[in-house]
């Protein structure tokens, strides 16, 4: 049975994001869970060259690190910083929408705030999952567990070809799903539909991890699944956006406010 906490919000556990973490990424943790263990059993019991011992444990303690440091900052991030109560949104956007959209790939964990922040404003929640562009295996797992839950249903969408007016919302949010779309180009024709669809002055609320270095601290060399900054800055460049701000709500996760010029 589903409960609910006193703002309105369907109530999470107190490890719900990490656990998400792990079960969407399950192999990735197993690989390296074996990885260490057999690098520390044979840099102590093989009979090997001391260089190549050192290799092992170093080897070992890396990955040793990068397991216990991604869950450790991923319950830092979605289940103790604010981040997932998405009550900044208020204060972050310049002024309260009236027409806004909410767009992911399968898993929906923000509609719900949304709807409790804006109550006035009318909302469309758009899935552009594409099996072309986004075949991991994680955003399956994703997507399987959030079909098996209660989340608000979702209209699916072609992230080129947007099922909605020139000029017909204010607002969009993109919350940890735009770096799903791997190639440029896909990105460069979503965020063209983007502009397309906002009126003049309109905004993007843009939320992502970068490919930076406390990222890297993080998840080491799984980082690269994210974007760098610049990336964000010149796709928001060439699409017709300004970036009006920019915060990091963790030291893990930075929110973009992308404007649409007339």
């Amino acid at each position: 049975m589903n409960t609910t906490s006193d703002t309105g919000l369907p109530q999470r556990g107190p490890c719900d994001g990490m656990l998400k973490i792990m079960r969407y990424n399950w192999p990735q943790y197993a690989i390296g869970a074996v990885a260490v263990l057999v690098g520390a059993t044979l840099a102590v019991a093989a009979p090997l060259p001391i260089q190549l011992k050192s290799v092992l444990w170093i080897g070992s303690s890396c990955a040793a690190f990068w397991l216990i440091a991604s869950l450790a900052v991923s319950y830092y991030v979605y289940d103790l910083s604010p981040l997932y109560h998405w009550s900044w949104l208020a204060d972050f956007l310049p002024q309260r929408p009236h027409q806004w959209m909410n767009i992911h790939v399968g898993l929906d964990d923000s509609t719900p705030a949304l709807r409790r922040l804006f109550p006035d404003a009318t909302g469309r929640v758009l899935d552009v999952f594409d099996d072309r562009e986004m075949g991991e295996p994680s955003i399956r797992r994703a997507r399987r567990d959030a079909a098996s839950g209660q989340g608000e249903p979702a209209e699916w969408a072609d992230f080129a070809a947007l099922p909605l007016a020139d000029g017909s919302c204010d607002t969009v949010f993109l919350l940890f799903c735009a770096h799903e779309l791997r190639s440029p180009q896909s990105r460069r024709r979503f965020f063209g539909e983007l502009h397309r669809t906002l009126v003049p002055g309109g905004t993007v609320v843009l939320v992502e991890h970068l490919r930076d270095a406390w990222n890297f601290a993080a998840f080491g060399p799984g980082f690269m699944h994210f974007f760098a900054r610049r990336t964000w800055r010149e796709l928001a460049r060439d699409s017709g956006f300004t970036i009006n701000r920019e915060i990091p709500v963790t030291p893990f996760v930075v929110a973009f406010l992308l404007r649409r010029e007339a």
